[in-house]
């Protein structure tokens, strides 16, 4: 339980139980919730869509669901995204993308790209039909938070020292496997269609990140929320075309 606490405090502004200190170890082991921390994520999302298309039409819920979704995150994720968008396509070296990814400012790249980002999220929502959005909101989450596991294990850490170098050092020998499962946890409620859904979050991860590692040299804790944000976009927009 400390593990999931970690992961939901460092993943999501919910603190169910605040943490103040973190080992390295805790941090590492904590990797292995992050498909738990997404079905919950999903779980919020849905009673804001349920409350959301109460009041409004689907294309308004839709705004208000990825707005909660971006909230509730903290924009921790979408961040990185903007970052990784910032450095990979600067143009420059690789050591200098790699600095501009650690460079607080955003720039004209980095806005560009979440603004598509926010647009599509919506947009493909807003598409998909309401039957299907509860079990799509559930399982998405999930699904990009193992891909982001498939980021941190598979692929090499850009820097020397960093989120991923924890991860990788203290997380268990079984984390892929035991994360797995857990993010089998929305195919009870969705079916076969979340089962989609997880693959598809695979194979986007692996793509992406084999783009980033050739661009970069590696991954670094920006491109593990860039590669997640591309991901839920991209499976909303897989669900919309699926269902359309």
């Amino acid at each position: 339980m400390r593990s999931f606490f970690i992961a939901l405090q460092f993943l999501t502004r919910i603190q169910l139980k605040r943490q103040t200190q973190w080992t390295n170890e805790d941090f590492g082991r904590s990797v292995l919730c992050f498909p738990l921390v997404g079905v919950l994520i999903g779980g919020v999302l849905c009673i804001v869509y349920a409350g959301s298309t109460f009041f409004f039409s689907n294309d308004y819920a839709a705004v208000l669901v990825i707005g909660a979704w971006f909230l509730v995150t903290g924009g921790l994720h979408a961040d990185g995204f903007m970052d990784t968008a910032d450095g990979i396509f600067s143009g420059r070296s690789r050591e200098r993308m790699l600095e501009i990814l650690k460079d607080s400012r955003v720039g004209a790249n980095g806005v560009m790209a979440f603004f598509f980002l926010a647009v599509l999220k919506i947009s493909f929502l807003a598409n998909i039909p309401s039957a299907i959005v509860p079990a799509a909101l559930i399982a998405i989450p999930a699904a990009a938070r193992f891909g982001t596991l498939i980021s941190i294990f598979e692929f090499p850490y850009a820097r020397k020292e960093g989120l991923g170098r924890a991860f990788i050092q203290y997380a268990p020998p079984y984390t892929l496997a035991a994360a797995f499962v857990l993010a089998l946890i929305p195919v009870a409620y969705g079916g076969f269609f979340c089962l989609i859904l997880l693959g598809a979050a695979m194979m986007i991860s692996l793509c992406a990140n084999r783009y980033i590692t050739c661009v970069l040299g590696g991954v670094t804790g920006d491109t593990y929320g860039a590669v997640l944000e591309l991901s839920e976009m991209l499976l909303l927009g897989l669900t919309a075309v699926l269902f359309h």
